[in-house]
This record gives C-alpha cells, sequence and structure tokens, in this order.
C-alpha cells in the first residue's frame, strides 16, 4: 500500500508510502521538483500458508491480524506525517503499491477521513523503496497537474486580490521578498518553480566580509557583478545554489509556507512576467524603503514597483 500525497501547486506538496507483501513501507513529499523522503519502515507479514486442517486457519487468522496491524500502523504513520493542527499539510493525497494495500489501505476505517477527502489517485507500482516512489510520481503525474492547475490558480488570484484591494500585505521581487522573508513578515512564499535565480555568497578580497547577492544567469556573466562597488576589489565566489532548491530545504526557517507556480495557468504567466517569479503574502505591511540600499544590480530582471503597472489590480 503506499499513500504519495501529491502537492500540486502550493506545496506543491505530495507524499508517497510504498507496501508489499514483504511490508515495506516509504512515505515522502512532492512540492515543485523537490522530492523528499519523510520517513520508511518494514514489517514482516507471513505469507499463506499452503497446509490444511486447523494448521491452515490458525496461519490465516493470525496472517489477517498482522496484515490489520499493518494496515493500522501505515494509517497512522499518515496522520503523524500528513496531518498538522488538525488539518492535512498537504494538498492531495496518492496511494500507490504492488499489492491490493493501498486498496484495503484507502478503504479501512482505521484510514483518517481528512486524507480520505484528499486523495487523488491510486496506483499501482512495480517497485519498493525509492524506486516504487519515483515511479508512482511518474504515474500519477497528469493527475497531480492537475490539481496542481486549479490550486496555482486559487493561491495567485488571493495573491492578486491582496494587490486589487491595496491591503500593503504583498511583495514581489528577490531583493524585497527575501527582506520580508528575513523580517518574518511572509506568511505565503510563493516561488515560479522555473525561476532562473542563483543564491551566491561573495567574499570580499580586501577586507574578507562575505555577502549574499541573488544574481541570474546572465548576470553570472558579468564581471561588474564581483567587483565591490566602494573599494573596486574582487569578489570571491564562496557558495553559489539555485534560489529554488535553496528555498526549497531552508523556508522553514522563515516560518511561512512555500507554493512553486507554474506558468501554464493565465495567472502563473501574469506573476512570472510581471512581478519576477517570487512574492508572497505578508502578515503585516512593510515600507521596503526603509530597507532599500543603493544598488547597481540589476533590478529589472527581478520586478520593482517602477517596472509593474500595479493599477492594472488596483
Amino acid at each position: 500500500m503506499s499513500p504519495l500525497p501529491g502537492s500540486a501547486l502550493v506545496r506543491a506538496c505530495g507524499s508517497h508510502c510504498d507496501a508489499r507483501l514483504t511490508g515495506d513501507s516509504l512515505y515522502g513529499t512532492l512540492s515543485g521538483n523537490s522530492r523528499n523522503v519523510v520517513h520508511k519502515f518494514s514489517v514482516d507479514l507471513p505469507k499463506k500458508h499452503g497446509r490444511g486442517g486447523q494448521s491452515a486457519q490458525r496461519f490465516a487468522r493470525l496472517r489477517m491480524e498482522k496484515r490489520h496491524n499493518y494496515v493500522r500502523k501505515c494509517a497512522e504513520h499518515a496522520v503523524q506525517f500528513f496531518i498538522t493542527s488538525d488539518r492535512p499539510n498537504v494538498n492531495g493525497l496518492v496511494l500507490a503499491g504492488s499489492a491490493d494495500f493501498k486498496t484495503e489501505l484507502g478503504q479501512s476505517d482505521l484510514f483518517d477521513l481528512r486524507l480520505k477527502e484528499i486523495i487523488v489517485a491510486s496506483v499501482d507500482v512495480s517497485y519498493g523503496g525509492i524506486n516504487g516512489f519515483n515511479q508512482a510520481i511518474e504515474l500519477s503525474a497528469d493527475t497531480l497537474g492537475n490539481v496542481k492547475f486549479l490550486q496555482e490558480k486559487k493561491l495567485i488570484s488571493s495573491y492578486f486580490d491582496e494587490i486589487s484591494q491595496d491591503t500593503g500585505k504583498y511583495v514581489f521581487g528577490v531583493k524585497d521578498t527575501m527582506t520580508a522573508l528575513e523580517m518574518g513578515a511572509v506568511e505565503k512564499l510563493i516561488i515560479y518553480e522555473n525561476l532562473e535565480t542563483h543564491r551566491v555568497t561573495l567574499k570580499n578580497s580586501q577586507s574578507g566580509d562575505t555577502e549574499v547577492t541573488y544574481l541570474t544567469p546572465a548576470q553570472l556573466s558579468d564581471p561588474k557583478n564581483f567587483i565591490d562597488k566602494a573599494t573596486g576589489a574582487d569578489l570571491e565566489t564562496e557558495e553559489k545554489s539555485d534560489l529554488v532548491e535553496w528555498m526549497a530545504e531552508n523556508f522553514k526557517q522563515y516560518g511561512c509556507s512555500l507554493d512553486f507556480v507554474t506558468d501554464n495557468s493565465q495567472e502563473g504567466a501574469q506573476f512570472v512576467r510581471g512581478f519576477g517569479g517570487i512574492g508572497g503574502i505578508m502578515r503585516w505591511q512593510v515600507d521596503f524603503a526603509e530597507y532599500q540600499e543603493v544598488e547597481d544590480v540589476d533590478d529589472e530582471a527581478y520586478g520593482s514597483d517602477d517596472d509593474i503597472d500595479l493599477d492594472a489590480f488596483l
């Protein structure tokens, strides 16, 4: 049996539990292009007993008891990993497996009703472990894509509502978004899953000071972005990582949720083209002018209030 909760858009998230007759189970999550194994365990399940008589009846009873206990354990783990504050923490659940456990789990009274409501697919996989996890993702891709599309439209529409209502509780562009994140002001972080931006740690060759900046591929190839503007000293790259991948691994430290979006919907395309593909809904208003620093880094790539016609939303 195997739950693979696929979180389509927001947490774009998905999860998978795979169990064969051997009792191997794996739970994982899928969010955007990031997949993560949450937990896995194994149990011994007795095979069918071929002998007749009372011995066969006793073995059959023990076998059914162990299957029942296994289903219970899988159901309890699903609640442990995929229910937070009495609500599912994923947007969709896929049950995958090579035997009938997945059907038995999905129909069992032991399986939490809150998770039953978000089951989006049930697929047969040929493998256990990581290979089965990856196969389940591939087989349920179309279903997860449809869920993701609808949730994406809803999420970005709520983001645009903040803008149209002029609440001030929104942010866009890499620079302002990172500022808001570091303040703990972002409640929902939204990122285009194919955002071509890198998080780069630079070290001043003279002072030894380090700073973190965010550069597009074009900016990475421009030498002027690796020279300190005040002293002319060279800036050495100490660390470079894809911002999307880095954020998938580190967003929790900012106390926010993370939703990856595509440009497949009209709303998603507008978010990417007009708002730089990164932004968020905030807990409170922030006056970013107070935190503005004089920089020559190409703000056009990320968007600013001067570049975006907010009147279209007001």
